[in-house]
């Protein structure tokens, strides 16, 4: 028989002086182990081993059989802390749930970090250009979260979290961060998860659109600090600014998309972030830019190559810094440079629609407007603020004569 002691009062105190069975005859034989009931509490008990060795457990009858959970070695745990476990359990077995049963689906339950992987591979690799954002984002603000399964992520933790970097880092940041969160949940959902999106029904920070762009003067200062830095990013910079295109287009420009004779840049469909091609027309100024660049270009496929495995030239921000620092302009970014563009188009009187097109906007509103326009109306509002800005700038110069084209508009 099991050696049972009466009920006792369980305390850390109590269980600490009990000592371990012995043998119940003289002959030799392994003493079985004893249980003490705790008497405050409902199937609680506290096994004593041979050893010395101290579990809590809980013993209950499930389908009609007696069972046991094993809750956790005294001290780790303590007597207060077995109880606790000890009624959670009870309830979760009054409601037909077994316990065992819910350890091992936690055990097996899907981590933040296991459900990211997923989600990158399978939706923001295949379908968002900004992919690498995500991973930025989960790494900077998410990282604490990453061995934490998905059922025990709340709405108050995430309101939480969103707060705290919208304090700390600003709203948009907050927002961003909301949304992939959002997003995550959504595709676990999609996969089988049905514990709910805790990252939904967040009231999101009011955000204020940047209307950062450079004046006259600024553009002075802007060329000057330019004119001091090494190749490539004088070229880069004009041209960015110079085409109002996105960044990641400019650094990944090729020679086989150009079209200098005409004056035109093609955006295939795969580099666009609209996912539609793009055709950009290029001012003269860029033009000549381009026509200095094609001389020294040695035989690379892109206009800024790089030895990077990109192939490319990548990561302004150390120029940025220095040319923001030297022209002694604040808070600037070199998206600014695409915004600023759109800003002389406004101000020598292009219309919205123009602007949109020669930025390669994608607006559901003037779809219908752009279906219509040919390239004149766009191409005369580029080459003028182009003009206006380099005029801004510093006095214009005479450009270098356009060099040959092959039929399949690649520079000889």
């Amino acid at each position: 028989m099991k050696n049972t002691t009466p009920a006792l009062r369980l305390t850390d105190a109590i269980v600490n002086k009990l000592r371990p069975p012995i043998a119940e005859t003289a002959a030799p034989a392994r003493p079985r182990p004893a249980y003490y009931r705790d008497s405050a509490t409902p199937g609680l008990q506290l096994r004593v081993m041979p050893s010395g060795v101290k579990t809590f457990v809980l013993a209950r009858r499930m389908g009609g059989r007696p069972v046991r959970w094993t809750l956790g070695q005294f001290p780790a745990v303590s007597t207060a802390q077995a109880r606790r476990q000890a009624v959670r359990l009870a309830g979760q077995v009054s409601f037909g749930q077994d316990p065992t049963e819910a350890r091992r689906k936690a055990r097996a339950e899907t981590t933040l970090a296991e459900l990211f992987t997923l989600y990158l591979e399978g939706h923001a690799k295949p379908h968002k250009r900004s992919w690498k954002a995500d991973v930025d984002q989960f790494d900077r603000y998410l990282a604490p979260w990453r061995p934490r399964k998905l059922s025990t992520i709340r709405h108050t933790d995430v309101s939480t979290l969103h707060a705290t970097i919208g304090r700390d880092k600003g709203h948009c940041a907050a927002n961003r961060l909301l949304a992939l969160l959002r997003c995550m949940f959504n595709f676990a959902a999609g996969l089988g998860y049905t514990g709910g999106n805790p990252a939904a029904g967040h009231k999101k920070f009011k955000e204020h659109a940047r209307d950062r762009f450079l004046n006259a003067d600024e553009l002075r200062a802007f060329f000057a600090a330019l004119a001091v830095e090494p190749d490539p990013w004088p070229d880069l910079f004009r041209l960015a600014l110079l085409t109002g295109a996105r960044r990641a287009n400019v650094f990944a420009m090729k020679w086989a998309d150009l079209e200098l004779k005409r004056g035109l840049w093609r955006i295939s469909e795969a580099e666009s972030k609209s996912k539609e091609p793009l055709l950009c027309v290029l001012a003269p100024d860029a033009v000549g830019i381009l026509q200095h660049r094609a001389e020294t270009a040695k035989g690379s496929q892109y206009v800024f190559p790089s030895w990077g495995k990109s192939g490319h030239t990548a990561n302004p921000q150390p120029a940025w810094r220095r040319i923001l620092k030297r022209a002694g302009l604040a808070n600037l970014h070199l998206h600014d440079l695409r915004r600023t563009f759109g800003s002389w188009q406004a101000a020598m009187g292009a219309s919205l629609s123009v602007i949109g097109k020669s930025l390669g906007h994608r607006d559901v509103a003037t779809t219908a407007i752009y279906a219509r326009l040919d390239m004149d109306p766009v191409r005369a509002s580029v080459n003028a603020a182009a003009g206006a800005i380099m005029a801004a700038g510093f006095p214009p110069v005479e450009l270098p004569a356009l060099l040959p084209i092959d039929t399949n508009g690649s520079v000889r």
